[in-house]
């Protein structure tokens, strides 16, 4: 599943399901797909959010040293949580910024 994520003042992004929906609970919602965050919500949900990328950030060091040894030792590293909430961040703040509100869907956007 792809969540496709809209707001009038950044351009819509998309990112996989499973990714979304942990974003989305980290922000203090139910991780219900489709569904809104009214402009007055998303400073606190943005907040909840880096609040909770932090807190994963600070477990992510004791996995990666229990992580057994690549077989593969050119194989790329994982992509973290907070990379792929960067676009996410960057939605929300500018829907905060210019009061707009942010919705989501499944799929991918229209083009």
């Amino acid at each position: 599943m792809l969540v496709t994520f809209h707001s009038k003042a950044w351009s819509s992004i998309t990112m996989f399901g499973d990714v979304a929906v942990t974003l989305l609970k980290m922000m203090g919602h139910s991780g219900t797909v489709p569904s809104a965050l009214l402009a007055a919500d998303i400073p606190s949900a943005l907040a909840r959010l880096q609040q909770g990328l932090a807190a994963a950030e600070a477990e992510e060091p004791g996995k990666q040293a229990a992580r057994p040894a690549a077989k593969d030792a050119d194989a790329p590293a994982p992509v973290g949580l907070r990379l792929r909430a960067f676009p996410l961040i960057q939605l929300l703040s500018a829907a905060a910024r210019q009061g707009c509100n942010v919705m989501w869907e499944e799929g991918h956007p229209v083009i």
